[in-house]
């Protein structure tokens, strides 16, 4: 009688038996006794399954089938989210999160998430207090502002400030400014959604101050402008100022909202990056409020700040809504760090990530790739050929669209006899992908473009290079 044509009882070890072994007990302490049965379970049906087959094999020893239940605790007991390394040239992805946070913003963070906090507790007086007195004040020093808030992110800071400033009655808005951001979300979606009538003036390309004056009446309840943060319509165009429409505003006697999207709280100029316009800029030019977000340009964590003219920002704070849309106590504590860092603005590039990659030279660039380009040519060796190229890096998360920042990248091309190799380029994109730390780059032109911009830390990068190897990158 062969092995296989037992009774499966005779061949395929016991749950009981392999939980008594000595590298069951070893998994059972790591991962928990119900984990660890389940998973033994889990290996053991599949090998029934491959047994009862036609022709089936399988190695149904002890160990065997404990290494097998090892890897499928190890496997599903992993964080799904994990640090990847951002070579794809956009410098704020929305896939890889946005902006990378300073360190004080994480030691802020670390610090309240352990234990117990003032988030919404007033130390003075010992009662309760409101938990945006944490950066409400940096907010309104920081845009000139009267008043502030903050919220989750500026998708929601925008459908507060509808909901609570026209709820029932007609927003007027430029056709070319009815954008759409990541994920198909629509600003045309969020006004209705915030109980508004939209009221679409001008066309695509123009708009002119008389079509929001011809689209205001009795049930108008503010002006809105939104930035074109993701796209830029370039020729034949006109936009309306954000002084002329402010003063439009007043002149009839309702609010003017501007949602900046990405925002900035500094000009960007200073640090020979291109001009965004910044919250203090609108509300200069006399915007009763101001939204944009603390996760692009800002630099720090998801949130949507809201900022504006004290009345209104009161009104907004009454609303039930923003309690839902409140951001948590570990969100505050890092976005009350890196706000305060702006306080400091001569430092600012050396202490926040964002700015200080964006404002990072193409030769000290070149520089980070000569120290790595031989050990990634040693790791591909046989499989593809590497060497420094220019390229061009964007900012990314819809802010300055058509801005073009000068760089240097990795491109490697598969040594298949012809450039691009199909299969044997995303094999190589796949096999830096599977890293330790994942790298993730970019296919451009029949190569694997590896955008050195935001690599800082070449010693982790190098150092999981033994692991990209020839098996690795031919699966």
């Amino acid at each position: 009688m062969t092995e296989t044509s037992k009774p499966l009882r005779a061949v395929l070890p016991s749950v009981d038996k392999l939980l008594r072994h000595e590298d069951g007990l070893a998994l059972a302490e790591a991962y928990g006794r119900a984990a660890a049965t389940d998973a033994v379970r889990a290996v053991i049906d599949e090998l029934r399954r491959r047994l009862l087959g036609a022709g089936g094999e399988a190695d149904t020893g002890e160990e065997a089938v404990l290494a097998s239940a090892a890897d499928l605790l190890a496997a599903k007991s992993a964080p799904s989210l994990k640090k990847v390394f951002n070579l794809t040239g956009t410098v704020l992805h929305t896939n890889l999160g946005r902006a990378p946070l300073p360190r004080e913003a994480i030691e802020a963070m670390t610090l309240v998430a352990g234990g117990a906090s003032n988030l919404e507790y007033d130390l003075e007086s010992g009662r309760r207090g409101d938990r945006d007195v944490h950066v409400d004040d940096l907010l309104a020093e920081l845009t000139g502002a009267e008043a502030a808030t903050v919220v989750n992110n500026n998708a929601a800071a925008v459908l507060l400030v509808l909901n609570t400033l026209a709820k029932g009655k007609e927003v007027p808005v430029s056709r070319g400014q009815l954008v759409e951001i990541g994920g198909s979300f629509r600003m045309p979606d969020i006004i209705r959604r915030a109980g508004c009538k939209m009221h679409e003036v001008g066309t695509t390309n123009r708009t002119h101050l008389k079509d929001f004056e011809d689209a205001i009446g009795g049930r108008t309840a503010l002006l809105l402008k939104v930035h074109t943060s993701n796209y830029e319509v370039q020729g034949f165009t006109k936009e309306v100022s954000d002084a002329e429409l402010a003063a439009l505003a007043r002149k009839h006697g309702i609010p003017c909202v501007d949602d900046l999207g990405s925002g900035t709280l500094v000009d960007l100029t200073r640090f020979g990056l291109p001009h965004e316009p910044t919250a203090a800029e609108a509300l200069a030019h006399g915007m009763s409020v101001v939204t944009f977000s603390g996760d692009k340009l800002l630099g720090g964590p998801q949130a949507g700040m809201i900022v504006g003219k004290k009345e209104l920002i009161d009104k907004i704070k009454k609303n039930p809504m923003k309690r839902a849309l409140r951001i948590d106590k570990v969100t505050m504590a890092a976005l009350s760090a890196v706000l305060r860092l702006y306080l400091d603005p001569d430092r600012l590039v050396e202490r926040m990530p964002a700015l200080r990659l964006l404002a990072r030279q193409a030769d000290e660039i070149a520089a980070t790739g000569r120290r790595v380009v031989d050990p990634v040519s040693r790791a591909l060796d046989g499989i593809a050929a590497v060497e420094l190229v220019g390229c061009q890096s964007q900012i990314g998360s819809g802010s300055l669209p058509v801005e073009r920042l000068d760089s240097v990248a990795l491109g490697i091309t598969p040594s298949t006899g012809r450039r691009g190799g199909g299969a044997a380029l995303n094999r190589i994109a796949k096999a830096f992908r599977s890293l330790p730390i994942p790298v993730i780059g970019r296919v451009h032109e029949g190569a694997f473009l590896l955008d050195l911009r935001c690599l800082e830390d070449v010693e982790a990068f190098v150092g999981q290079l033994d692991q990209l190897t020839p098996g690795r990158a031919s699966r």
